[in-house]
């Protein structure tokens, strides 16, 4: 029972619905994203998770701007290792946050913020998972890599970049998605505004920023699920709407030049 609402849930015509689930991956001449186009600090934090025997990629917005050519202004990374595992193996790091915790590593004046693979336990809407406005609460806790992907809001902000290997990794057909242009909600769109309202302004920071077209699925909820932004801290709307690590820089020259 509960294997199938997680396949409704994450449907969308393909498999990719569990923590078992096989990526697509993409070896380095199926892709214009290169090992020199990760920040140094990045690369040396991938290199040395999995040298401690961990799996670790730069993941989500990151790769995104780089398969569209443009020059990211910072790097996250996602790691199989737990976050005290992670401060193990970087002596200049610490772990933040208090719900999920995730680790600040330090290269020089360079950090990068390294989280461990969640899961997204999402469940179905009822009195106990929904606060006062109605907006559904989920739970957070660490995962597989699929289940990472699964979590994540949009196919094209769910991509991992293996810089050793040079490989991208992709569980939910966002690099087709990104080729097409698409803007496509992972999961159900409702469900998903629904749990964290903000995707909606994303959608549409997204969409203008980059030159993609929201799904018309992604978009159907949005008129009848505004009205849970008004429910938001003023910040955090401020946060997604100015955040300068949101923005993409000028296009990558090295990256034109194999486009």
């Amino acid at each position: 029972m509960i294997r199938k609402y997680i396949d409704r849930l994450f449907g969308r015509g393909h498999k990719v619905t569990h923590k078992d689930a096989r990526p697509t991956i993409y070896a380095k001449d199926k892709h214009d994203v290169r090992r020199e186009d990760i920040s140094r600090c990045a690369r040396k934090t991938c290199e040395e998770l999995q040298r401690a025997g961990h799996t670790a990629f730069v993941v989500g917005g990151a790769v995104r701007d780089l398969l569209l050519g443009y020059k990211p202004k910072d790097f996250d990374v996602a790691t199989s290792a737990t976050p005290e595992e992670v401060r193990g193996v970087f002596r200049r790091s610490r772990i933040i946050g208090r719900r999920f915790q995730i680790v600040h590593v330090l290269c020089g004046a360079d950090m990068v913020e390294v989280s461990t693979f969640r899961a997204h336990f999402a469940r179905e809407v009822d009195e106990d998972n929904v606060d006062e406005h109605g907006r559904m609460l989920s739970d957070n806790i660490f995962g597989t890599q699929a289940e990472d992907a699964l979590r994540r809001d949009f196919t094209v902000n769910a991509l991992f970049y293996d810089p050793v290997k040079e490989e991208v990794w992709d569980y939910v057909h966002g690099l087709k998605d990104l080729k097409a242009k698409k803007l496509v909600m992972i999961g159900d769109p409702g469900t998903r505004y629904r749990e964290d309202p903000v995707r909606m302004l994303r959608a549409a920071r997204l969409s203008a920023k980059l030159g993609l077209e929201i799904d018309a699925k992604t978009a159907a909820p949005i008129a009848t699920h505004k009205h849970f932004l008004e429910n938001v801290p003023h910040a955090r709307l401020f946060e997604e709407i100015r955040d300068p690590a949101s923005w993409v820089g000028r296009i990558s020259p090295e990256v034109a030049a194999r486009r």
